[in-house]
């Protein structure tokens, strides 16, 4: 059977995930992406579908309905706060995919074997015109499954080359399923965020690493498949391992670390079943989260290699000793602040999203706005747990795109601004970052807030936050602390200013 209109409908798929991954780059263009990326998978889904392989449509379609309706049911329930550790659970799925595959590609491999042993042949013999010679009687090929006849056509490189291929799905997967587990569960508050690492630390990842690839080479040397179980077992230990071995601070570069794994796996997945679009678009998502990783390390002033190897090369060390105290401050100090102030720079963090206090955090932007004063948003291009989370929603609240401003932007006006307000950040505004050497984010580069004229921190109270570090701007002399909820705080805010 011809299969040109499944090879065509992938084209289609794969230019619109290329537009849809273009267009997610901005937020006036982010809508049209969107729309791209949900035909582009209706168009594969369908192509799959009616493609090599086809049939059981009653287990696809119910199998379809099922993933369709926990997916509305996740969009329709999940918070925002909740996005990056859906995102991560997400990621677990695509690794285990891959395990999966991985292990029914080797099962297949095995049973083709067989049936080749049983009619006095050998799998992958190659005849002297140069094609692979089947020796199979017809009456069994058909029998196999169209993965199974795949299989059964290959050569004996071919069949190497996919064993390497079904390895190196299974390793990342695994590592990709346990990482993303953990990382949802630091992410939700199910695990603690702090860095932990068992007696022995890297030196454990660095033996299980080595462990695998010898495994690696016993199974492709025709040990059995026993060598693939305990590479597997391996591989789940080093996600785990590798993932309680990185801090609260450095998760949303473990988010898209994490999001480019996955898509190494899809990339794995498509290999061993011969699948051009899960190639490309396994290639996309783990091409474009390793840039995204590289990308906001250099926006932390961390090193890739040490954040994804769980802290290698951390800063070590006394920290400094925070002296002062933390000024508290009411909604009419604040207000009259703000009534006496010109301009004013708002950075939202996480704890803007744990309040959903976004709404609040517009109204009175657009307040501020009527009453002729310069309102803009600095945004830290790590702040919250998952990579424009902030941008998102404040989009969310209708805040006008063009005075949301990244860092670099906005960083250098600090010193001319009459109030800042932070509500809800801690590392992305802590000078402890170019003042202690020994800090954990020594070195990272952070919104410089307390150049501003004053400072409101809207906080819950006086804790350290996610990652645990200590903030000195809470102490600083021109910094004062509004405690409480944002939502409630902001609300009470807003009635004091008309």
């Amino acid at each position: 059977m011809d299969f040109g209109f499944t090879i065509a409908a992938y084209a289609v798929a794969a230019v619109l995930f290329i537009l849809s991954l273009g267009g997610l780059s901005g937020q006036e263009s982010a809508k049209r992406a969107v729309w791209y990326g949900i035909v582009g998978m209706a168009i594969a889904v369908i192509a799959t579908l009616m493609g090599p392989g086809q049939g059981l449509w009653i287990v696809s379609l119910v199998l379809i309905a099922l993933g369709a309706g926990v997916g509305y049911q996740l969009a329709t329930k999940v918070q925002m706060t909740q996005m990056p550790e859906l995102v991560a659970i997400m990621h677990s799925l695509v690794g285990l995919a891959a395990v999966f595959v991985g292990f029914n590609a080797d099962l297949m491999i095995n049973m083709v074997g067989g049936l080749y042993d049983g009619a006095g042949q050998v799998m992958g013999a190659v005849g002297p015109d140069g094609y692979t010679a089947i020796g199979l009687p017809k009456e069994v090929n058909d029998t196999l499954s169209a993965f199974g006849q795949l299989i059964a056509k290959k050569s004996s490189v071919e069949i190497t080359i996919l064993r390497v291929e079904l390895v190196l799905g299974i390793w990342i997967g695994a590592v990709t399923f346990t990482g993303s587990v953990i990382a949802y569960g630091k992410l939700a508050g199910k695990v603690d965020s702090a860095a932990k690492k068992l007696p022995g630390g890297h030196l454990l990842n660095a033996g299980a690493a080595a462990g695998s690839l010898a495994l690696a080479a016993l199974y492709l040397g025709g040990s059995g498949s026993w060598t693939l179980v305990l590479l597997t077992l391996l591989a789940l230990f080093i996600g785990y391992h590798l993932i309680m071995g990185i801090g609260g601070a450095d998760m949303p570069v473990v988010v898209s670390m994490l999001n480019s794994y996955s898509g190494w796996a899809a990339a794995a997945i498509g290999f061993s079943l011969g699948n051009d679009l899960l190639i490309v678009v396994g290639a996309l998502v783990g091409s474009s989260g390793a840039i995204l990783s590289y990308i906001m390390c250099k926006a932390m002033n961390r090193a890739f290699v040490s954040v994804i190897l769980g802290g290698f090369g951390g800063a070590s060390g006394e920290q400094m000793a925070v002296e002062g105290e933390q000024v508290a401050i009411d909604a009419d100090g604040v207000a009259n602040a703000l009534d006496e102030a010109d301009s004013v720079i708002i950075i939202p963090g996480y704890g803007m999203a744990v309040a959903q206090a976004q709404q609040n955090v517009a109204e009175l932007t657009r307040r501020l706005r009527a009453k002729g004063k310069e309102v803009r948003f600095a945004i830290h291009p790590v702040a919250g747990r998952l990579p424009g989370h902030m941008n998102v929603l404040l989009a969310e609240a209708k805040v006008p795109y063009d005075i949301v401003l990244e860092m670099d932007e906005i960083n250098d006006d600090f010193p001319d601004t009459d109030v800042a307000i932070v509500i809800g950040s801690n590392d992305i505004v802590n000078p402890a970052a170019q003042d202690d050497p020994n800090s954990p984010i020594a070195g990272m580069p952070v919104l410089e807030c307390w150049k501003a004229k004053q400072v409101f921190v809207s906080k819950r109270g006086q804790g350290t936050g996610y990652s645990g570090i200590e903030n000195p701007l809470f102490f600083k002399d021109n910094t004062r602390m509004f405690y409480g909820d944002a939502k409630a705080s902001l609300l009470e805010l807003l009635n004091r200013i008309s």
